[in-house]
């Protein structure tokens, strides 16, 4: 009777134990699905920032082909970070090449600048039809402001010169060679040297003769970060077109000033060079229009104007636009309208150009801008 009285004893402390495991092991599964379900979304970027133009400094980060896009993005931030030296980076722009979810740029810049507790820059993010690097998905160019100042007589920025050829399997370096060269025309209107160029990117319909343009920008900018994209993978010719922003070596007249120099192409939409004097800018995000239709470019348009009232700029100060849109002959229409918003009298510089993608299904175009703080 004894012995199983022991035995009745010990099975109750065993089903007892055995209880209160599950029950601990059921409270740390609820604990873990708790702390999943609260984990924060990642913050949207900001529509626009203010920096000093005397102050922006401008990197481009090292090409990888390690991992996918989400490790690339990474790596690609750990670069600019390395590069800027202490500068916070106020403006991220991202071309993607691949079959990559491209909103996954945005949440890993978010998460990356939270977990450093550093404000969250303003974005753009463009598909691109290739990179100069077998594997690579990701090129980032990015915006900072050093602690000192940089640019004492403020910046040029100077719009895409376009060099075309029909036939679409022409190489692109001597096209390169042709834009590369309106750049220094425009750089010699703005009293700048090439040595004074901090960044230049060119688009170009063709990686075939890569290490050919890299050696041309290399050489005609020794001192400039560069970029080199492919815009989309099938065009309908060759194409290269290369942008540039430059410190000035004297203060211009005025805070913002326009140059349309001789030899370069004159237009009523855009002007070919932006003087910039040194005061507060608004570097906005990009704005997407969804749509194909006037009254989509436009809502885009005034979407942009909000964001840069909201840091007390007007769209009408706009020193320099880029528009990316997904169809040809949208150019036209965005033409147009952007001339409703711009200062038509006195355009901002621009780069125009078509590209793959966007971060959007629905997305047709996209715009981001540079402009005046008064």
């Amino acid at each position: 009777m004894r012995r199983l009285r022991l035995i009745a004893l010990v099975a109750a402390a065993s089903l007892a134990a055995g209880s209160l495991f599950a029950a601990e092991k059921k409270k740390k599964k609820k604990e873990e699905r708790e702390i999943t379900q609260t984990l924060e979304i990642p913050k949207d970027p900001p529509q626009a920032v203010v920096a000093e133009a005397a102050r922006l400094v401008f990197h481009v980060s090292a090409l990888s082909s390690k991992g996918l896009l989400s490790q690339q993005v990474r790596d690609g931030l750990k670069d600019l970070q390395r590069q800027a030296r202490g500068a916070a980076i106020v403006k991220l722009r991202a071309f993607v090449a691949g079959s990559g979810d491209m909103r996954r740029v945005q949440a890993i810049v978010s998460e990356t600048f939270t977990d450093r507790r550093q404000p969250l820059p303003a974005l753009s993010v463009v598909q691109v039809g290739g990179l100069p690097l077998l594997g690579a998905q990701v090129v980032l160019e990015s915006v900072a402001v050093a602690k000192k100042p940089v640019n004492p007589s403020g910046l040029a920025f100077i719009s895409g010169q376009q060099e075309r050829s029909d036939a679409p399997l022409d190489p692109a370096a001597p096209l390169v060679g042709q834009s590369l060269a309106g750049v220094g025309a425009a750089l010699r209107a703005a009293g700048a040297e090439s040595a004074d160029v901090a960044r230049v990117t060119c688009y170009v319909s063709t990686l075939a003769d890569v290490n050919t343009v890299r050696a041309s920008v290399a050489r005609a900018f020794p001192k400039a970060a560069w970029n080199v994209v492919q815009v989309r993978r099938a065009s309908l010719g060759s194409l290269a077109e290369c942008e540039a922003v430059a410190r000035l070596r004297a203060v211009p007249d005025g805070r913002l000033k326009m140059l349309n120099p001789e030899g370069l192409p004159k237009s009523p939409h855009y002007s070919q060079v932006a003087l910039v004097a040194p005061g507060r800018l608004a570097l906005s995000g990009m704005q997407m229009a969804f749509g194909y239709q006037d009254q989509d470019l436009r809502l885009a348009f005034l979407r942009l104007a909000k964001a840069l009232e909201s840091v007390g700029a007007k769209i009408s100060d706009t020193a320099v636009s880029s528009i990316y849109p997904l169809s040809e002959r949208m150019t036209e229409q965005i033409r147009a309208v952007r001339g409703q918003f711009y200062n038509p009298a006195s355009p901002p510089a621009a780069t125009l150009l078509g590209f793959e993608g966007l971060p959007s299904l629905d997305a047709s175009c996209a715009v981001d801008v540079v402009a005046l703080i008064r």
